[in-house]
């Protein structure tokens, strides 16, 4: 009897050892959210650099912005018009810069600059009503006057909050993570169809989540790699783009739901 316990015993070890080993094989990423900001102790001086380091970082702007390709040109001058700080008072008639860029950011299929597509996600899945209006700042510093103000935020935290189906953290505590288990709305949630084609819908600017499985021959490996770390290896033809995925999605998918997106990929034929 006791030959057949030991036998169960190291069966039981090894399975455990397998799936120790799994677990560590499998990125672990945080569940972190970009940094709360507290308006009422920041100067504007102050909420600019919180803006840029949104604009730069967990904001994933850069992704689009600054090819003048897929969207417009914010740093630099766009067509003759100047930067965004100047140019932006003049986009809508009635509208001031900062009423602009908080539509845009918020709303963006409003009002879309002409020669693009309406693939601007709404920034309150990933950010709270705080870091929308630092980041509004920031843009408005880019050949402009700052004229973002504490009460601004005050006065769009509860409709931010409310038009985003409660994902934007009315307690400045950073935007929620999303814990659906859903990967098209992952895809969705997160911007994805911007630059990837899913179906009949998405860009055109980056490899199409159609057929994907097939082209890397399901290797999973691969597409997981190349959500955590978007510039490892890039896809033939768009070498261009190297550099303009968000590398921030550790900050925003759980190991459960990276591997579910994983999966999900790996199956489009």
């Amino acid at each position: 009897m006791w030959i057949k316990n030991l036998k169960v015993l190291a069966v039981a070890v090894v399975v455990l050892g397998f799936y120790t080993m799994v677990a560590h094989i499998i990125p672990q990423l945080p569940s972190e959210v970009p940094k709360a900001i507290d308006p009422n102790n920041l100067a504007p001086e102050q909420l600019v650099t919180e803006g840029e380091k949104i604009f730069n970082g967990s904001g994933g702007c850069t992704a689009c912005h600054g090819l003048g390709t897929r969207a417009p040109n914010l740093l630099t001058d766009e067509k003759g018009q100047g930067q965004i700080g100047a140019r932006c008072g003049k986009r809508e008639p009635g509208k001031t810069c900062s009423a602009y860029l908080y539509e845009s950011l918020t709303e963006p299929t409003k009002y879309v600059v002409a020669g693009y597509g309406p693939i601007m996600p709404d920034m309150r899945r990933t950010l709270d009503n705080a870091q929308i209006w630092a980041a509004i700042a920031f843009l408005e510093s880019q050949g402009g006057d700052v004229t973002v103000t504490a009460d601004d935020i005050k006065a769009t935290g509860g409709a931010a909050a409310e038009k985003s189906g409660g994902e934007a953290s009315g307690g400045g505590g950073g935007a929620e993570v999303s814990t659906t288990t859903d990967p098209k709305a992952l895809i969705t949630e997160k911007g994805c169809p911007a630059c990837h084609k899913l179906g009949t819908e998405g860009g055109e600017v980056a490899p199409p989540f159609n057929g994907l499985g097939t082209r890397v021959k399901g290797d999973k490996d691969y597409i997981r790699e190349s959500i955590i770390d978007p510039d490892a290896k890039v896809a033939k033809g768009y070498e261009n783009f190297k550099g303009m995925m968000p590398k921030n999605f550790g900050e925003q998918l759980s190991a459960k739901q990276l591997e579910i997106l994983v999966n999900f990929l790996a199956s489009q034929k």
